[in-house]
């Protein structure tokens, strides 16, 4: 999913112009294994404004917002494990890239273990795994977020989970 040259995508085909195949096909994925956010916009319009990795993030944001909490509960289990779990996990590209490149493929035994253990307690607490957009963090950065969010009330970790998963879409299309 990722080009070259970083506006590449965007400026060869814009998403005004693409037919709803071809859209689904290429922004379907920027929510983890959710394409429905892609069709729904698709649906309702693409203008040519939304033709930058930025107003289109905020227009599939809308999407989400919009939706029904199963449906938002749905798109936050849908995203995997961090670290504790990553070479077991059904990781699409986007998702391993960007752990490899937060280094938790390379966590310290101490550091998995706590992972694997916040994993467990998030995980039991919330009903979804802990989300955080994690390009431009170190694995030390993330645990020590993790540390603190597990402690949030559900309201307020849901409203966080929602607001890393847009980060992860607007990060995911500024690389296309």
């Amino acid at each position: 999913m990722t080009a070259k040259n970083p506006a590449s995508l965007f400026a060869t085909n814009p998403p005004s112009t693409l037919a709803r195949k071809a859209f689904v096909n290429l922004y379907g994925g920027v929510y983890e294994h959710s394409p429905w956010i892609a069709e729904r916009l698709y649906d309702e319009g693409i203008p040519d404004i939304l033709d930058t990795p930025e107003t289109l993030a905020a227009a599939m944001a809308l999407i989400v917002d919009r939706a029904v909490k199963p449906e938002q509960l749905a798109l936050l289990r849908a995203h995997p494990d961090l670290a504790g779990k990553l070479k077991l996990a059904d990781l699409t590209a986007s998702s391993r890239a960007e752990q490899t490149g937060a280094q938790l493929d390379q966590c310290t035994p101490d550091e998995l273990a706590s992972f694997t253990e916040l994993n467990d307690l998030y995980k039991a607490k919330f009903g979804f795994p802990f989300i955080f957009a994690v390009k431009g963090y170190h694995r030390r950065d993330i645990l020590a977020a993790f540390e603190k969010r597990v402690k949030n009330d559900p309201d307020t970790e849901f409203a966080q989970a929602l607001a890393q998963v847009h980060r992860i879409a607007l990060l995911r299309l500024q690389g296309l």
